[in-house]
């Protein structure tokens, strides 16, 4: 508004010496920018005041570099919307809207649909879209935010198929679980879940077919202790890439595993697992827990309830380890597989076993350290077994 101030006192001043000197002539241009000075602040303020914004987002979560959807509708009052952009964080430039709602020649209403794409994990605040209007000679400028708060979107972490090299430590044995646990099955009874092709009779829950509940089977204790199991040490003293790629490649191993018959996830600062099976019900809050992880402390080391579990661990890191914790492997019967981004990765000498999400896993079989080809340095990873 400082221009058209200057503009109306430079236009009062004209006016004042055609008085003073009585100079005809300068009377038009004094009383022109007087009114122009004037006007256009005015026109300016009405029209900001007549417009409306409101955006949509179509989903409050969003995965890692896929596209987010959102229309925005911004409507004028009956002074039009000269020189008007929208500015909204999701669209990263401004939006030039004038020719859309000039009053001369454009509509009521613009729709604009905005697609924004975010590279990391977390939770995002999304502020409201701010409509900025001016006038062509940019005398007056007025600023309208759309109502409401900020919106509130959460960025998941993306996954991919886990690429197995050699041993596919992803496949288990589908009646291996079974055929342990059904002569205790009266005393393991842990549930039901939905029928599996080749499940044995026995374990089919009739009754819950005769209510009309579909076919279900009953699900035993040792079915779950069987699960393998996935934990996520979210210590990390280098890069937060680190932690990033650690995360991802944590998803995507849940992903996988659960869609084989089911698996186990420890969570930073949890005791307990949680359990994700084949019919995926619990992923997506698994998925949301897993974009809202933090680095952790060094202290902070991933612990297991007292229990034994007898599938597979894959402890994924993201920083060098000297060996994993005893409290984790100790009741398994497989051997563990140590998971690290590539760069963390250059001094374990096991052969990579898969890659996922710019990651490696390493089996770390037997009792004894891992070989290494070098001496530890700053940066290599050292892989330890039980």
């Amino acid at each position: 508004m400082r221009r058209a101030a200057a503009v109306a006192l430079g236009g009062i001043a004209l006016t004042l010496v055609a008085f003073l000197f009585d100079a005809a002539p300068l009377f038009v241009p004094g009383i022109a920018f007087t009114l122009l000075g004037l006007a256009a602040p005015a026109w300016i303020s009405l029209a900001a005041g007549g417009a409306t914004i409101h955006r949509t987002l179509l989903t409050d979560r969003v995965v890692e570099e896929e596209p987010l959807e959102a229309s925005i509708e911004v409507s004028r009052g009956p002074w039009g919307l000269p020189g008007a952009e929208l500015l909204d964080p999701l669209a990263g430039a401004p939006v030039p809207l004038h020719n859309w709602l000039s009053l001369i020649s454009g509509g009521r209403t613009a729709n604009i649909r905005v697609v924004a794409r975010f590279s990391r994990r977390g939770h995002v605040m999304v502020e409201q879209p701010t409509l900025v209007v001016r006038d062509a000679l940019e005398l007056a400028r007025s600023e309208r935010r759309s109502a409401g708060n900020p919106a509130q979107l959460l960025v998941l972490p993306r996954t991919e198929r886990v690429r197995w090299v050699g041993q596919d430590l992803g496949r288990t044995d589908p009646n291996g679980a079974q055929t342990a646990a059904e002569p205790v099955a009266a005393s393991e009874l842990d549930g039901l879940r939905p029928y599996r092709p080749g499940t044995p009779a026995s374990r089919i829950h009739w009754p819950a077919l005769a209510r009309g509940a579909g076919l279900l089977e009953r699900r035993m204790r040792a079915d779950r202790d069987s699960f393998p199991l996935v934990v996520l040490d979210a210590r990390c003293s280098g890069e937060p890439e680190h932690l990033d790629a650690a995360v991802r490649a944590a998803a995507s191993l849940v992903l996988e595993l659960a869609q084989r018959g089911g698996c186990g996830l420890l969570l930073p600062g949890e005791r307990r697992a949680v359990e994700v099976e084949r019919d995926l019900s619990a992923w997506p809050g698994v998925h949301a827990r897993l974009a809202l992880v933090e680095a952790a402390e060094e202290g902070q080391v991933p612990r297991l309830a007292p229990g034994s579990r007898l599938g597979r661990l894959f402890y994924v890191a993201a920083q060098p380890l000297d060996r994993l914790p005893p409290a984790l492997v100790s009741g398994a019967q497989m051997a563990g597989v140590l998971v690290l981004p590539r760069p963390l990765a250059t001094g374990v000498s096991q052969p990579t076993s898969f890659e996922v999400m710019g990651c490696r896993g390493f089996i770390l079989g037997g009792r004894q350290r891992v070989p290494m080809r070098e001496r530890r340095r700053p940066g290599a990873a050292i892989g330890v077994s039980r």
